[in-house]
């Protein structure tokens, strides 16, 4: 048993209450003023946890990230990946299919659920593949996918070319109430480019990657999904005309959910400078990023995810035409985020929240967490919303260190993280 006591929590509207937090066998158990008090009798002693100035919020969810095992262990592991999302706050993460082998059949799912169960710190729920291998040819067997323990379908990485197979994946998804998870990319536009097609990359000869590569293939599936009735996720969404569509589905009454990332709210094309900075989809302009910040305001963009893709540093060490896509982005996605766009006004605690927990659940169907309610999961975090620190890659938990934010003065810092009732991360040890 774990007393949280004098801890900060969000209530509705954004009013903040100081209360104790009581939590038995992995749930729950109360929230209020003086659990501890005289005349309240606890089960069995308590450890204590003095919450005194820090923030108790839901732990995050992040519905999109890449663990890289099995078949990847050089960039990151199961377990180092996440106690990285542990020390950012997060209690569940959900790793793309993007492996080796990848979970494209039920004994390859099966594994790889079985590993992630035997290595992660944290609660992992894995999409499966949309198609055989990510290859856009052949529908996988969605539902035995599920019952091996698939969560929802992606083939992040690439977008699936065919209109045809992308129909026959939603009606199938559709007949078994699963999502798909949609890497938006259509491979006719995309030119071998590395950074956004715009006047600042093409003034440095940089091959650009045009906003119609995303925009043109969200317009295809949103027309798929008003013929099948699927529930459609749209991945990191970056382009302002992404956002107009999806708003405008959503209108429609559409069942369509979307992403965005931090570095797509907060950096754009101007800010590359070279590796760290390359990402797929990449940094666009600035009418872009404010068009994003609005759709996360309005709730057209549902939540928040990090894309988090660890790479080693000898392949971001390469020309910007030649490194990988992708930067890591689990240890520092909410006090980048607290910082830059709640501390200034833009957006408000609430919704920050909303979107890094309680929206993912509710998307995803974990119905046990995303929000600090009695007989809900013990699975929270508490941060500090004051003391302010630079992000140090060198002291990341993830074997990725490809950020661009080294560096910047943040807070909002995770300082403890429990999943599950169980402590999995803290800062420093308590006496």
């Amino acid at each position: 048993m774990i007393l949280i006591q004098n801890s900060t929590l969000i209530k509705a509207g954004g009013v903040k209450k100081q209360e104790d937090i009581l939590i038995e066998k992995g749930k729950i158990l109360a929230i209020g003023k003086g659990l501890a008090a005289a005349g309240r009798s606890l089960p069995e002693p308590a450890e204590v946890i003095r919450g005194d100035g820090l923030l108790a919020l839901p732990g995050l969810v992040d519905a999109h990230v890449h663990l890289r095992q099995p078949g990847f262990e050089e960039k990151e592991t199961i377990r180092t990946g996440t106690l990285a999302a542990a020390r950012g706050g997060f209690t569940t993460v959900m790793p793309m299919p993007n492996l080796r082998p990848a979970p494209d059949n039920p004994q390859t799912m099966a594994e790889y659920k079985a590993l992630l169960e035997k290595e992660a710190v944290i609660r992992t729920e894995p999409y499966a593949c949309i198609t055989e291998g990510e290859k856009g040819r052949k529908v996988v067997e969605m539902g035995k996918m599920l019952l091996a323990g698939a969560r929802a379908f992606s083939d992040d990485g690439v977008g699936v070319q065919s209109e045809e197979v992308m129909e026959q994946a939603m009606r199938q998804a559709a007949s078994l109430g699963a999502v798909i998870a949609a890497h938006t990319e259509d491979n006719a536009l995309k030119n071998g480019g590395y950074v956004h097609q715009g006047a600042f990359g093409e003034k440095r000869g940089w091959t650009g990657i045009p906003s119609a590569c995303e925009y043109a293939q969200i317009q295809r599936d949103l027309a798929l999904v008003k013929k099948t009735g699927c529930a459609y996720h749209v991945c990191h969404v970056s382009a302002k005309e992404s956002v107009a569509l999806i708003r405008q589905a959503k209108k429609e009454g559409l069942p369509v959910t979307a992403e965005v990332t931090p570095h797509h709210l907060l950096l754009r094309d101007e800010d590359v400078k070279g590796p760290m900075e390359k990402m797929n989809p990449p940094l666009r302009e600035e009418v872009d990023r404010l068009a994003l910040v609005e759709g996360l305001i309005d709730g057209t963009l549902d939540i928040i995810a990090t894309d988090h893709a660890p790479h080693t540093q000898a392949e971001k060490n390469r020309t910007l035409s030649a490194a990988p896509f992708g930067i890591v982005g689990l240890e520092t996605a909410f006090p980048l985020l607290y910082t830059k766009l709640v501390k200034v006004g833009v957006l408000s605690l609430e919704r920050l929240v909303e979107a890094m927990s309680a929206r993912p659940a509710s998307i995803f169907g974990f119905a046990d967490r995303g929000r600090l309610q009695e007989g809900m999961a013990a699975d929270l975090v508490l941060v500090d919303p004051e003391k302010e620190r630079a992000v140090e890659k060198e002291t990341f938990l993830s074997k990725g260190k490809n950020t661009p934010f080294q560096g910047w003065l943040l807070s909002g810092f995770p300082v403890l993280t429990i999943a599950r009732g169980q402590v999995v991360w803290e800062e420093q040890k308590r006496k």
